[in-house]
């Protein structure tokens, strides 16, 4: 049996965040190929992480800088390796690349964090981004890890285009590979038969925050024009100063971990998600769009989803748009209606399961056909040898660091 093993930044969590019911999905198709699949992870197990080992999947606590991982990559011998987001790439990469030479390196970009950092620079300093925020460390580092891997997964066609163009990373280095579903979604309620506003989203990510204060800062004048309509606010891990904005009285109502997101959705009459800057593909956007909800969002929103114009809702860059665009989907039935459908056309033509197997294809050639992969990347080859070098003297002297320390200890003792 072939083995796919997947080092994790965090554990899936699929009902906090798109990044973990997106992670899910890959590793249910391996499984579904009949691959052995292995979870392992440096992180704490999360709240909400979801149960691995019901599915099949092996789940191994992994240690930063110590060598039993390569005594653990010796005796599970994956064909593949995955890692989730570059960091770990750069941790566990030149590991792999040493004890198991042979095995595909698969990066799995989530989304790129170079380009949601430099947007949310941009947006904190309130001016356009620059040359310079998106050629910074995080950017250095980050295409790095994609040269260094045989194929990267990158979810979203913006991103790819900013690859390719930008940075030079050749076409055979990418994957597009965006979020998809095997099964059509439950029947969802009728107009009618749905009430209030939602905005769902995991409170760890900034982006989800920031777009919670403008709602709340926009909520007064909203409320004016939707007297009795309520806004429902969903998220794993709220902080403190979240649940400080709950306001019942105002109808504003912060209501933390949502179990079943989907039911949420199908239940609220329309999404908004005023994101001011982020990057990769939303995923609280397309199961929107699965649910039969319409939503508002912005351009950064509704990048690698679809234009402006097709948007089953309203796109909106301010406040007055956002209002008006908000007022009109929630009281027009036969609009609401119209981009309920656009959606549901949106989700089966770009979202179908047909993107599993278009993966499934090209990694399956790339396996037959590594060796002369790996010839035509050069710029791969080259860092990565640097890249091993540094990285592994570095977490030989902390792992160093770290025995001598526990020595001292322990004599003091």
């Amino acid at each position: 049996m072939d083995t796919l093993l997947v080092l994790g930044y965090v554990w899936p969590e699929p009902n906090s965040s798109a990044a973990g019911w997106r992670m899910l999905a890959l590793l249910k198709l391996f499984r579904q190929k009949g691959w052995r699949v292995i979870f392992a992870s440096p992180a704490e197990q999360g709240l909400h992480r979801v149960n691995l080992p019901e599915l099949g999947i092996e789940e191994q606590q992994v240690q930063l800088n110590d060598s039993s991982f390569d005594q653990q990559l010796q005796r599970w011998q994956p064909q593949v390796v995955m890692f989730d987001r570059f960091m770990l790439e750069e941790q566990f990469g030149w590991r792999v690349a040493k004890v198991c030479p042979d095995a595909l390196r698969l990066l799995d970009t989530e989304d790129l964090h170079f380009l949601r950092q430099a947007r949310q620079q941009a947006y904190k300093a309130q001016r356009p981004v620059t040359q310079a925020d998106l050629s910074g460390e995080t950017a250095q580092r980050e295409v790095a890890a994609i040269y260094r891997s045989d194929l990267s997964l990158i979810i979203s066609e913006a991103e790819l285009q900013l690859l390719q163009q930008q940075f030079a990373v050749p076409q055979s280095l990418l994957h597009y590979c965006p979020f998809w579903f095997d099964q059509p979604p439950a029947a969802a309620p009728a107009f009618d038969e749905r009430r209030n506003l939602v905005f769902i989203g995991n409170f760890r990510h900034e982006p989800n925050w920031q777009a919670v204060l403008w709602l709340k800062k926009l909520w007064p004048a909203l409320r004016q024009r939707l007297p009795g309509v309520e806004l429902h606010i969903y998220g794993a891990y709220p902080p403190p100063k979240a649940t400080q904005l709950h306001a019942p009285k105002q109808g504003f109502f912060i209501k933390g971990w949502a179990q079943d997101a989907q039911l949420v959705l199908q239940q609220a009459r329309l999404l908004l998600a005023p994101l001011p800057f982020g990057a990769g593909l939303k995923g609280k956007l397309v199961e929107a769009m699965r649910t039969g909800t319409p939503s508002v969002t912005t351009r950064v929103g509704a990048e690698g989803i679809a234009d402006s114009a097709d948007w089953p809702g309203a796109v909106a860059e301010d406040e007055d748009s956002l209002i008006s665009a908000v007022v009109a989907l929630y009281q027009q039935k036969a609009l609401w209606q119209h981009k309920q459908q656009q959606g549901y056309a949106l989700v089966q033509h770009r979202f179908g399961a047909g993107q599993a197997e278009l993966f499934w294809q090209r990694l399956t050639q790339l396996l037959q056909h590594l060796p002369a992969h790996r010839l035509n990347n050069f710029t791969g080859a080259m860092l990565n040898l640097h890249h091993q070098r540094s990285t592994q003297y570095m977490a030989q002297w902390i792992e160093a660091k770290t025995a001598l320390a526990a020595l001292k200890q322990e004599i003091s003792s």
